[in-house]
């Protein structure tokens, strides 16, 4: 049997090394478990110093003698393939999982443990941790922003449908599949818009009028993201073509459009879309104030999706450009069936990427007297019977911001994989 090499691991010792390392690790993590969660110190007995590092050394040395190149068992290999390369990445694997098990108590403790949620007043909130009866007590105003509380109804009704017509492209016979683009890019559009102006404003069928104004919350940040979202994909798609085209004029023009819009701040965009753009406007012109951001957003947002559709273009081969001409498809046939797809899949990841910038984006609205969801928060925490209570708000917008873009980023994973093709 060959010696056990503890300062240069290899295969010869897998399974001792595997073992050792194994052991020394899960030591070093109990010990900052139970000195966390139980206030239990098994190392007490040592000089202080060396008791706060011993974890961090025995977990370094234990994750040194696992590191075997090739060791063939596949969960071994990818554990150093992904966190433990070398000793600087081994330290910081040590570090990260140290700090999450020493935040999680207090944090447990604030969040739920300590926390207070009965009651309607903020004399309910007794204890040392969270008052999420202050988040009980403002969520329809959270949701709904000044929404009248007894036509609520309208827009949960709106989200229904706009939900269920989405789902279309699901249930659709094989025949009529070739007509979805058109639907979702042109129909659709114009549905959700008639729904919204028709149910959520009212002012028609009976309905009461409910001005802009008045709309906020949650469900204001998703209709600002959702139209700025279709408006913003298609001119951008025609900035990219605009951008590569021959023409000059139409190139120049989509350059210092793009160039433009990428280089002011979308807070002077929309300062200028509410306070500046008005003045320009005939005196018997009146174009709404919510009208106008979702311009504001989509043309800026439209010069981003422009640059990110742009690279997908430059990356195809110019094989793929002769084979359409070959075939004897002009400009427009040969982008839509043949460049676009190709174009569009491989630049997924960054589509996505701009979408997510989009809708945490949309808070900036606030400054223009349209209160989405981190609006709401900023009234709420300088009414006077919930002061002090900010942070839940905060930590309450964070939890449903983050849901938000990890569906829309999982979404895009999944059309990555879907369209995965080897190349």
């Amino acid at each position: 049997m060959s010696t056990l090499n503890l300062l240069n691991p290899s295969k010869d010792n897998l399974q001792s090394n595997l073992y050792l390392g194994s052991f020394l690790v899960g030591i070093s993590l109990l010990d900052v478990f139970l000195n966390s969660f139980l206030k239990l110190n098994i190392t007490s007995f040592l000089p202080s110093i060396i008791s706060l590092l011993l974890p961090f050394l025995l977990g370094m040395f234990g994750l040194h003698l696992m590191r075997i190149e090739f060791s063939g068992i596949k969960n071994l290999d990818r554990l150093n393939k992904n966190i433990n390369t070398n000793n600087f990445n081994a330290a910081l694997t040590l570090l990260i999982i140290f700090l999450i098990i020493k935040a999680i108590p207090p944090v447990m403790s604030w969040m739920i443990l300590d926390a207070n949620i009965s009651g309607d007043t903020k004399d309910a909130c007794t204890g040392s941790g969270a008052c999420w009866t202050y988040i009980k007590v403002w969520f329809k105003r959270f949701m709904y922003g000044m929404y009248p509380n007894e036509q609520i109804w309208r827009v949960n009704l709106a989200f229904i449908f706009l939900v269920v017509l989405a789902f279309v492209g699901f249930i659709t016979p094989q025949k009529y599949r070739n007509l979805l683009t058109l639907y979702y890019v042109v129909i659709y559009p114009i549905i959700a818009f008639i729904l919204i102006y028709y149910l959520i404003s009212g002012g028609e069928f009976g309905l009461e009028w409910v001005e802009t104004g008045a709309w906020g919350g949650l469900s204001l940040t998703f209709i600002v993201s959702f139209f700025s979202l279709i408006f913003c994909f298609p001119l951008g798609m025609a900035l990219a073509l605009g951008r590569r085209t021959e023409l000059p004029i139409i190139k120049y023009v989509s350059v210092g459009f793009i160039e433009f819009w990428r280089g002011v701040p979308l807070i002077t965009v929309l300062f200028m879309s509410s306070v500046m753009f008005p003045m320009f406007l005939p005196e018997d012109f009146f174009m709404d104030k919510f009208v106008r951001v979702i311009i504001a957003i989509s043309l800026f947002e439209a010069a981003y999706v422009a640059e990110v559709i742009r690279g997908g273009l430059q990356a195809l081969p110019r094989g793929q450009y002769d084979a359409a001409k070959s075939l004897g498809m002009g400009y427009w046939k040969m982008h839509i069936f043949v460049i676009l797809p190709q174009a569009l899949k491989l630049v997924i990841p960054g589509m996505a990427n701009t979408f997510l910038a989009l809708v945490k984006d949309t808070p900036l609205i606030f400054v223009v007297g349209l209160a989405e969801l981190a609006g709401m928060l900023q009234m709420a925490k300088t009414n006077p019977k919930w002061l002090g209570y900010a942070m839940e708000g905060y930590v309450f917008a964070a939890i449903i911001f983050w849901i938000i873009c990890y569906a829309m980023s999982k979404y895009s994973y999944n059309l990555e994989l879907k369209y995965k093709t080897d190349r």
